[in-house]
């Protein structure tokens, strides 16, 4: 009789469970059964395994093997506890020291040659693990770097068993011929990136994938419009851009992550928590440092947007774009129930996906664009242009987005046409990505330090009760915002919008609170109705 135990971790969605993996060999006719709610892709493990034990120069022990993983109410899937189960085998065989692998969690799949490789999540397994007070884990090699983002945690790349083998057995541990030389393919990351999992949801890692980030001074003209992304970028808002097409919508969604400030530390492990569990994460690069920018195509489904798919649920774009920009290009032609379905994360920043196989929570704290044309053929209101929408087709394209989505979008910008002496003024004319960003970080800088010892960090977080109670605006300042809300021009929930993107526009003036001034900005950018100031800066 033999009995041994080690660790590995069950994701569902972001978050890890412990699993404990045990193996008993009794007397019997040899026969391997694996228990504990394993699905398909596991309970194939018994021949990977097998195979990866003879391959790598151990002995299969000719008994009756029970394999069991705990809890076994939990639903366990992937091929990541392989490397677990063997060890877990080759301990009550007796082939290793069982007390060297109880406080070991393991994780990574087994190839029948008995090479480790890589599986997706490892860094929020890894989290888990640390969470749970274990110190030491062993992974694929080529997730090393970023199970190494975890502090506290000392991390074992292995690239085959036959190396574990020799690190638990204490031998000389045996180098591995199989190592691809500089600029060559490693066949071994194929599990990591999901075939199309990147393109199909147009996720980038901010600006500077590209060989020249996008720059707001290629933007002519457009100076609402401009003030409004510097705005969102400053308080976090989101933002709905309107216009016939060609006017720059597109473009200037497109420059919007290159203003926001790069990722904290925490923020980064998150972004790069939900890419790697999506298969997303770029081999080389372990951490993402600057906010995602995702814009799915209008054909995307409400799984494809909120999180979804067979069995466990799998993270949709608003995870994908979890603290970064969520562009949603020709908004009303995307599905009127996969917008709705919107609703939940832009106000809690999180999603909460129900199926059959399991619940997850995902977090969803992401920056909203939408952009839409007036109408199907996008000439409606223009001088000189025939539109040949009827008006019943108009307003039914508009009504697309519907009145509880918009009420949560606090900027709302029409976008004009560029005129001819707007193009001609060159780049010159118009402020570069550096120099907006700059007054955005000064801005975020203000409302971190007025937000000290809470949970919110910009403005378009805080509850309006908190801002109406706790962060009073100047005497009178609300008086017109009021007046709308009297007029059914408001409502609540709009006019705590207001408040929010008044602070905003506060904080990127240098103000210690709103004046009737920034209250009039921010009306002028949520109704489009001018109040008698600029939008932009004064």
């Amino acid at each position: 009789m033999g009995f041994a135990r080690t660790c590995s971790v069950a994701l569902v969605g972001v978050e890890g469970v412990v699993v404990e993996v045990q193996a008993d060999l009794e007397p019997g006719v040899a026969a391997f059964a694996l228990v504990g709610l394993p699905d398909k892709s596991l309970v194939e493990s018994r021949d990977r395994v097998r195979a990866a034990v003879v391959n790598s120069g151990a002995e299969w022990p000719q008994k009756k093997l029970t394999v069991g993983l705990s809890p076994a109410s939990v639903p366990k899937s992937g091929s990541g506890f392989d490397l677990a189960v063997a060890c877990a085998v080759l301990g009550a065989a007796e082939r290793v020291d069982p007390r060297q692998i109880a406080d070991l969690m393991m994780i990574g799949e087994l190839g029948l040659d008995g090479r480790v490789r890589p599986v997706r999540g490892v860094l929020p397994a890894v989290l888990a693990a640390a969470d749970a007070g274990y110190q030491q884990v062993v992974v694929p090699e080529q997730t090393a770097s970023e199970a190494s983002l975890v502090p506290g945690v000392a991390v074992l790349g292995v690239r085959s068993l036959r190396q574990l083998i020799a690190v638990l057995a204490d031998e000389p541990v045996p180098e591995e011929e199989d190592r691809p030389g500089p600029g060559e393919p490693d066949p071994m990351l194929a599990g990591l990136l999901l075939p199309g999992a990147g393109t199909g949801t147009g996720v980038t890692s901010g600006p500077g994938t590209a060989a020249r980030p996008p720059d707001l001074a290629d933007v002519a003209g457009q100076h609402t419009a401009r003030a409004a992304l510097e705005v969102a970028a400053a308080g976090g808002h989101h933002l709905y851009l309107m216009g016939p097409p060609g006017a720059g919508k597109t473009m200037l969604a497109e420059r919007l992550p290159g203003l926001l400030p790069p990722l904290t530390r925490q923020e980064a492990l998150e972004v790069t928590a939900v890419h790697s569990v999506a298969g997303i994460l770029p081999p080389g690069q372990p951490l993402v440092d600057a906010p995602p920018y995702c814009a799915p195509h209008h054909s995307a489904t409400m799984a494809a947007l909120v999180g979804g798919g067979n069995g466990l649920p799998r993270p949709g774009a608003v995870s994908l774009a979890h603290r970064g920009v969520l562009f949603l290009d020709e908004a009303p032609e995307f599905s009127g129930r996969a917008l709705d379905a919107l609703r939940q994360p832009l106000e809690s920043g999180h999603v909460v996906v129900a199926r059959s196989a399991g619940m997850m929570r995902l977090p969803a704290r992401f920056l909203m664009v939408l952009a839409a044309n007036p109408c199907p053929c996008g000439r409606h209101g223009l001088l000189g242009e025939g539109c040949d929408c009827p008006p019943a087709v108009v307003r039914r394209y508009q009504a697309r987005l519907t009145g509880p989505l918009l009420d949560r979008v606090d900027l709302r910008v029409h976008v004009q046409p560029v005129n001819r002496a707007e193009l001609a003024g060159g780049p010159a004319a118009a402020e570069s990505t550096a120099a907006v960003a700059a007054r955005v970080r000064q801005a975020r800088e203000r409302a971190l330090a007025r937000y000290a010892g809470t949970p919110w960090t910009t403005n378009g977080e805080v509850p309006g009760h908190e801002l109406r109670t706790r962060w009073r605006t100047a005497p009178e300042a609300l008086r017109e915002a009021e007046h709308d809300l009297e007029r059914g021009l408001l409502t609540a929930r709009g006019l705590d919008r207001v408040l929010r993107v008044a602070w905003t526009v506060a904080d990127l003036a240098g103000h210690d609170r709103p004046d009737a001034v920034d209250v009039a900005r921010a009306l002028h950018l949520r109704t489009g109705v001018s109040r008698g100031v600029p939008a932009g800066r004064p």
